[in-house]
């Protein structure tokens, strides 16, 4: 990210948190990861390209695992969003009641590497 032309004073225009909420079915991954891309342009958040582009790989990795995994006992979703002067954090957060738990995977599997 590029942290110029502030001189250290005070915040950045682009720096906060966001926070929306989204129903844990399928059409909500591309929404997400949508609303993420539109939020940080119209932020204005400094990022590359490609640092862009595999943030939202993440965002519908999360997404995408809150629907399959915790929709069952957690019909809505949230997804946050917080930028500083040098880095942008995304979360997605269910209301699973248990914690994931790595499992293994062979280097033959399509998926099931997301802790990992």
């Amino acid at each position: 990210m590029d942290t110029e032309g502030n001189g250290g004073d005070g915040p950045r225009p682009w720096e906060g948190v966001w926070r929306f909420t989204a129903p844990a079915v399928d059409v909500s991954v591309p929404q997400a990861r949508h609303a993420v891309r539109d939020l940080l342009r119209r932020q204005g958040v400094p990022l590359a390209p490609d640092l862009a582009h595999g943030l939202l790989l993440i965002v519908s990795e999360l997404v995408t695992n809150a629907v399959r995994h915790a929709a069952v006992v957690s019909p809505e979703l949230a997804v946050e969003v917080a930028a500083g002067a040098d880095w942008v954090r995304v979360a997605v957060e269910d209301g699973h009641p248990y914690r994931p738990t790595a499992l293994e995977a062979d280097a033959g599997q399509t998926g099931g590497r997301g802790l990992l």
